[in-house]
């Protein structure tokens, strides 16, 4: 676990991933607080705050049910005037749209700031949506940094940014950078925020008549914004020298356009963007001084569309959308160099077998796959089945050997669809979901099957962590997941709580195939640690013991 730089005052280097850069920017610009739940690839980012926590008097910081639990907790430290930061990967920001796009609204007190990390490439992620998109659609300030040292940069001013313009402030991260290490230069932390409860509390209530002054109000800065973006120092127009092409890049773009500048005849007029709203003066002055412009942006091409509503038609615009770049995956150097029709590298020959693809798979001793083995065995003899699942270690049931589950689309989706499968009229109905999903956003679900007592079973996968992230606690504990779900109403007697083991199969499936025959919603939870996750914990208290003992 990297160590935060206040604990070492004499340091002004650290060694830091994109995704710690900006947790420390946080930390140095008076964070008092920090909330998020786990997701590749924006995890390390909290992971880092949650080390800070032990080691300091710093910032709160806590893992929440979902993104927009963490987003609504952050909101009220904002309106009490101390500055808040929210981490999440993209597609948790679908689930705290709604906070986030009010947010937008009110005026921010204490600064809020909005970590999001794209996945380009889909490493760990079920789509490649750009976040840039939220931030253009909330109308609100988003900083994209280039490397690790604009993200430590970026993340101490976005505070001020938002105390400024009583906005929150998006910052956007993709997986390369987040995950990638370079030296940043710290600078001495600011204090926190004194509580200070004195906005108008009409600016946080969105009733219509309120709402509709308010958002007069946004759209009234949005000139302000503009001036910021001109005028900042993330927006740099690098060369406007006439020429027949120039180059707007954004992110980490800059770096793959550089790595092949040796390899050009001359420096292309070059303008970098690195703050949002678009710098449209910077962009007009050079688009005046060429006849075409390559756009490099990694994710949508959401520059490229809108400069073709912002420049004369005769200006050419070439990149992703007009196809001279792929639309899908991670941008590189190699189609950075061939965009700007320079020759491809010289590279090794690959080897004439190429190596298997090697799929991931669950853990040798998974509890799921006990779990997978008996939800097969109960299902033996059915003509017609279907079992929906959700987003965890236990998507992995949809590869060979198991092959168990039929459906994996969003956190908490399972259970919503498996309802829909059997108000269609199909038997047996099966929903398999993790139990933090299940707490992340699979309750609501739950309620709506219990409302209409659906002819359904529910196997809820409980291995007491958030498993494929890296083990991070789970909200609530495993023995508060029954008395919830009998509160929700649930009927007793169609509610187990089973352990999921090797030798424990057989009864496994027996109790899920007699909860398949009866006709109405019945929940099965099976129970047993994650290995990995009892290897941490034991490594843990073997530490806490030799400490104990070094102590004595």
């Amino acid at each position: 676990m990297p160590q935060p730089a206040n604990t070492l005052e004499h340091r002004t280097e650290l060694l830091l991933m994109g995704d710690e850069a900006v947790a420390q920017g946080a930390i140095d610009a008076g964070l008092s607080a920090a909330y998020a739940y786990p997701g590749t690839p924006a995890t390390e980012s909290f992971e880092y705050l949650l080390a800070h926590a032990k080691t300091e008097d710093g910032p709160k910081a806590a893992w929440c049910a979902n993104e927009k639990t963490a987003y609504e907790q952050a909101l009220g430290v904002s309106m009490v005037g101390r500055r808040v930061l929210v981490v999440m990967k993209h597609v948790g920001l679908n689930v705290a749209a709604d906070p986030f796009i009010n947010s937008a609204i009110v005026s921010i007190h204490g600064g809020l700031v909005l970590l999001v990390a794209d996945d380009p490439g889909m490493h760990s992620s079920q789509n490649e949506q750009d976040s840039r998109v939220y931030a253009d659609f909330a109308r609100v300030i988003c900083l994209e940094p280039a490397n690790q040292q604009e993200a430590y940069d970026m993340a101490r001013e976005a505070f001020d940014l938002s105390e400024r313009f009583e906005i929150p402030v998006v910052i956007r991260l993709v997986t390369r950078l987040a995950h990638s290490r370079a030296r940043v230069e710290t600078r001495p932390p600011r204090a926190q925020n004194p509580l200070d409860k004195t906005p108008d509390p009409d600016s946080w209530i969105l009733l219509p008549a309120t709402a509709r002054k308010l958002w007069r109000k946004l759209l009234d800065v949005q000139p302000e914004l503009e001036s910021y973006s001109e005028s900042c120092p993330f927006n740099r127009l690098e060369s406007a020298s006439p020429g027949s092409v120039g180059v707007i890049t954004t992110g980490v773009a800059r770096g793959y356009y550089r790595q092949n500048l040796p390899d050009l005849p001359a420096p292309l007029p070059h303008l970098h963007i690195g703050a949002y709203p678009l710098p449209l003066a910077k962009i007009r002055a050079l688009a005046a001084t060429v006849n075409t412009l390559l756009v490099l942006e990694e994710g949508y091409p959401l520059l490229e569309r809108r400069l073709r509503g912002i420049l004369p038609i005769a200006t050419e615009i070439r990149g992703k959308e007009s196809g001279l770049l792929p639309l899908d995956g991670e941008l590189s150097p190699d189609h950075v160099r061939q965009a700007l029709g320079l020759p491809p590298r010289p590279r090794l020959a690959m080897a004439a077998d190429p190596v298997p693809p090697r799929p991931p798979q669950l853990c040798k001793g998974c509890p799921h796959k006990d779990s997978f083995d008996a939800l097969k065995l109960a299902l033996t003899g059915y003509e017609c089945s279907i079992v929906n699942a959700d987003i965890g270690c236990y998507t992995l049931g949809a590869l060979p050997p198991y092959q168990a589950i039929e459906s994996c689309v969003c956190m908490g989706a399972a259970i919503g669809m498996a309802k829909g499968a059997a108000d269609a009229g199909l038997h047996p109905v099966v929903s398999v979901i993790g139990d933090s999903t299940f707490l992340h956003s699979g309750v609501t679900g739950l309620m709506d099957a219990v409302a209409a007592d659906t002819d359904m079973t529910l196997l809820i996968l409980d291995n007491g962590t958030v498993g494929m992230t890296g083990g991070q606690e789970t909200v609530l504990p495993s023995s508060q997941i029954e008395p919830l779900i009998l509160g929700l109403g649930v009927a007793p007697e169609h509610c187990h709580v089973l352990q999921a083991h090797p030798r424990k199969v057989e009864e496994l499936a027996a109790a899920l195939r007699a909860e398949m025959e009866h006709h109405g919603l019945s929940v099965v939870i099976a129970v047993r640690e994650c290995i990995e996750h009892a290897r941490m914990r034991t490594s843990q208290e073997r530490r806490r013991r030799r400490e104990k003992r070094i102590e004595g």
